[in-house]
């Protein structure tokens, strides 16, 4: 039986130098920054997708807008994971088997929903 991908994760996290499941902790003030930057520009992509939906714009130039959206969201969730592989991720492996095993398990988890 595989084990529990929450509580994989909830395992990894406890391990984590970025804190628990639900905050990070020691935040690169940049990182945070340029993620927001992202998010902020995705935000109006979504709000230009919803003109562009209420002014019946072309089909085709819809779909092409909301593929600009998902490039930007994947965008920023590699940016995410290289973060978290170069701190979080490092970190935990350091830290000896236990807390890398859990790791690794919430990496392989991550890349799993991220390739779907």
């Amino acid at each position: 039986m595989s084990p529990n991908p929450k509580s994989t994760v909830k395992a990894a996290a406890a391990n984590c130098a970025c804190g628990d499941e639900h905050r990070a902790t020691g935040v690169d003030p940049e990182i945070k920054s340029a993620t927001l930057r992202r998010l902020s520009r995705i935000a109006g992509q979504i709000r230009g997708l919803e003109k562009m939906v209420e002014q019946e714009r072309y089909c085709a130039d819809i779909l092409l807008q909301i593929s600009s959206v998902q490039e930007a969201l994947r965008g920023t969730s590699r940016h995410l994971m290289r973060n978290h592989l170069k701190h979080c991720a490092t970190d935990a492996i350091k830290k000896g088997p236990e807390s890398a095993e859990a790791m690794y398990d919430e990496l392989l988890d991550l890349v799993y929903r991220h390739s779907r």
